[in-house]
């Protein structure tokens, strides 16, 4: 099959779906794009792969590698795509799906909270660093930007298929679940009283990271067990919310590494 119109129905809904927050919470499912994110994407979720004529004529056959796909005009492509310079392929897929109370019960757990994110190169960064530093959880509030965003996904670098991640109603009681399961709270901030590398981070941790403009709300901050800061020289007085989730991170995975060898 091949579709040559923009104005195809399948067309339609995967630019719907690269679009509107919305439409893809109703259809549950998502859109990635490129050839790695494609084969990246675990086989069960994928929903639908297409292909421009551009891709398949500079050999995307052989690099789709047997998955099934639909052929569609270079046209009709462009009107599917997010990027300025599409790669010529992407995919629905099935939104993920984890559990959050299996993210409490984690030997080593090592969590991200996300209070209120807006920007989605941010937040794709921190899944793909979280990887990378093997954080073991992403909780989001409601009003983090989705995290199904195209732009979202394209800073994931496949990340989003591997890091568990949910969207909690109330972050309070996130942290509740923390403390009932032993798992202790840093709130990045500002009037912290804990330099970040003189805090211990072994046992099982959870940081707590804010909007880009506003920080953490008060209600948050309070309810942490400890605020924590990065030292800062010169002018600067924050730093951007995923170098600062980052940081946090591979400290956190520094010290386990330390601990494992006897250091």
């Amino acid at each position: 099959m091949r579709i040559e119109s923009s104005s195809n129905g399948q067309i339609k809904h995967v630019a719907a779906l690269q679009k509107k927050a919305r439409y893809r919470k109703e259809q549950g499912s998502f859109v990635v794009e490129g050839i790695r994110m494609v084969l990246e994407a675990p086989e069960e979720r994928l929903e639908a792969v297409y292909a421009s004529d551009s891709f398949l004529k500079q050999g995307g056959l052989e690099k789709l590698d047997g998955i099934p796909f639909t052929e569609v005009s270079d046209q009709a492509f462009r009107a599917m795509t997010d990027t300025q310079t599409p790669q010529g392929v992407l995919a629905v897929v099935k939104a993920l799906d984890w559990q959050e109370e299996a993210f409490y019960t984690k030997k080593d757990a090592l969590l991200l909270v996300l209070e209120n994110l807006q920007d989605p190169g941010n937040l794709g960064t921190i899944l793909r660093a979280g990887e990378g530093a093997g954080v073991s959880g992403v909780i989001m509030s409601r009003e983090t930007v989705d995290i199904y965003n195209p732009k979202v996904i394209r800073s994931t670098m496949g990340s989003i298929y591997r890091v568990p991640f949910v969207t909690a109603e109330d972050l309070g009681t996130v942290l509740e679940q923390c403390r009932k399961h032993g798992i202790s709270s840093y709130a990045a901030h500002l009037e912290g009283s804990i330099n970040y590398e003189a805090a211990d981070f072994r046992k099982p941790t959870a940081f707590l990271i804010g909007n880009e403009a506003t920080g953490l709300s008060d209600r948050i901050s309070a309810a942490a067990d400890f605020l924590v800061k990065i030292p800062m020289k010169g002018s600067v007085e924050s730093l951007n919310a995923a170098v600062a989730a980052s940081i946090f991170m591979y400290e956190t995975a520094r010290q386990r590494r330390a601990e494992s060898v006897g250091i």
